[in-house]
């Protein structure tokens, strides 16, 4: 047989094999779920297995754990909120260091632009769930450790009950929404709370709710405007950062578990790896005692309506904004092809993204304009414009959400009112147009 015939016959018998292991473990996890399957916290076991002493036995050999450390270990259960880029190699660890019992929170699908970073899931997992597919990992790692996982939208209604038994819980998520329900939540519940972030090249951890330190809401009372919080999907991300701080929220989680954390004052840990990796720690106030959740006299006693508090959200992805007072103003990406396929449509394509981004992909005889150089760059805009001879200009940029700004000034600064937003940006033109477009 020919090698390049068996070598596809191979992989499509392990891409069954492997849809089939998904397909399996989805629904396993539902029968769970239905069943009504608790987190294993608390046992009173107290001897280690002999699978346990040989496959654990470097940490026993360490003084801050020990067979009492790793005891404490296997009889904890801990919540990961999240199974993206903190949350994969934090669960990985924590699962591998012999956590007896781990519960997975997700309601996101895995994702191609995922893989880079978020290491637990693999290219025969995208399109399923992540919390399955996380599953399927950590099982294959360590099948001593118990895996629970809840495929659902965390909120304000399923929260305590979700979090109800676990010993920690880890912040693993990506938006201020979720960020906040989670630490009420645990405030409520007396819970500790290992948090983290990672945006770029830059990444911050705090254990919350903790031996007298501060909750999240003692640190910040108020969530930031939400046109100010930036994510990875619109800043990007490099792989190895949370990577760094998921790892380090394990370690916390084993400080805890082990009761190692309790000599240690609260503070908040940032990194950096913008020439080289840096480390600086932050010491933090104890416990506000004006705080809304976890002070003296608490307002907020049970959980609320964080997507309204926040002005945004439980996911980290950019709002679809409309702007534009007339939706004439707007044509879609299957509209725009049509016109630009015809040779006698005279117009003039902007595209209004940063350099970096025009870099990775861009639609044939677009000029590039960056949006926040419109001032900086307005003359060699006007002359464009004026050398279209009253011809049409259409705006795009990612997502069809810079691009209706940028339909506002060429509007109202420039005059020129024969100017229309690409709706759904370079994002729609692959879904609506071209499914080979490579946008990101």
């Amino acid at each position: 047989m020919d090698t390049s015939l068996r070598i596809k016959e191979l992989r499509a018998r392990l891409d069954r094999i492997r849809a089939e292991e998904l397909e399996l473990e989805a629904e396993l996890c539902a029968l769970e779920t239905a069943a009504g399957d608790t987190p294993r916290s608390g046992s009173n076991s107290d001897r280690l297995l002999r699978e346990e002493v040989r496959r654990y036995s470097r940490q026993l050999l360490i003084p801050e754990i020990g067979i009492k450390g790793q005891l404490k270990l296997r009889n904890s259960a801990v919540l990961v909120v999240g199974t993206g880029g903190l949350g994969s190699p934090c669960a990985l660890y924590l699962a591998a260091m012999g956590v007896g019992t781990l519960g997975l929170v997700d309601h996101d699908t895995v994702d191609h632009s995922n893989l880079h970073r978020q290491i637990i899931h693999t290219e025969a997992s995208c399109g399923t769930s992540k919390v399955v597919s996380a599953r399927t990992g950590l099982s294959r790692l360590n099948p001593l450790c118990r895996v629970r996982a809840h495929d659902v939208l965390i909120d304000s209604l399923n929260a305590k009950e979700i979090l109800q038994g676990y010993d920690v819980v880890v912040d693993a998520t990506d938006n201020a929404a979720t960020r906040y329900l989670i630490n009420d939540a645990c405030v409520m519940l007396k819970l500790p709370l290992v948090s983290g972030s990672a945006v770029r090249l830059d990444g911050q951890l705090t254990v919350y709710n903790y031996n007298g330190g501060p909750c999240y809401r003692c640190l910040f009372p108020k969530p930031p405007p939400a046109d100010t919080v930036a994510s990875c999907s619109e800043t990007g991300v490099l792989g190895v950062v949370p990577g760094v701080i998921g790892s380090l929220q394990a370690m916390e989680v084993v400080k805890l578990l082990t009761g190692r954390k309790a000599s240690e004052a609260a503070s908040m840990l940032l990194f950096s790896y913008s020439s080289q990796p840096h480390f600086r720690s932050i010491k933090l106030r104890s416990r506000k005692a004006t705080c809304a959740v976890c002070g003296d006299t608490p307002t907020v006693r049970e959980l609320v309506d964080y997507a309204a508090f926040c002005g945004s959200g439980p996911n980290d992805r950019a709002p679809d904004w409309n702007i534009l007072d007339d939706p004439r103003q707007r044509v879609s990406c299957a509209e725009y092809s049509k016109l630009a396929s015809d040779g006698g449509h005279r117009h003039l394509l902007l595209d209004v993204r940063d350099e970096l981004q025009f870099d990775i992909c861009s639609l044939p005889n677009s000029l590039n304009i960056p949006i926040d150089r419109f001032d900086e760059r307005r003359g060699e805009l006007e002359t464009a414009i004026g050398d279209l001879g009253g011809a049409p200009v259409y705006a795009v940029c990612r997502r069809g959400n810079l691009s209706q700004l940028a339909v506002q000034y060429i509007r109202n600064k420039l005059g020129y009112d024969n100017s229309y937003d690409l709706a759904g940006g370079l994002v729609g033109w692959q879904q609506e147009v071209d499914p080979d477009f490579p946008a990101y």
